[in-house]
């Protein structure tokens, strides 16, 4: 059950992230996974599955800066 939610909270991070960066799904995804951030999420001693999409958004979108 958690791996879904996960799972379905990734994919819409990965949209959202996609739709920010005018780039699509795919190049989203590859991008996504290449993060700090993705590795974060995926560790539940972070916390960061608690937080927001969006917060999750922007956190790699900084850090792509």
């Amino acid at each position: 059950m958690r791996d879904a939610v996960l799972w379905r909270k990734q994919s819409h991070i990965i949209m959202m992230l996609a739709d920010s960066l005018k780039i699509d799904a795919e190049q989203a995804l590859d991008l996504f996974y290449s993060t700090k951030t993705y590795q974060q999420l995926s560790d539940p001693k972070y916390g960061l599955q608690l937080m927001s999409d969006q917060y999750i958004v922007d956190d790699v979108l900084m850090e792509l800066e």
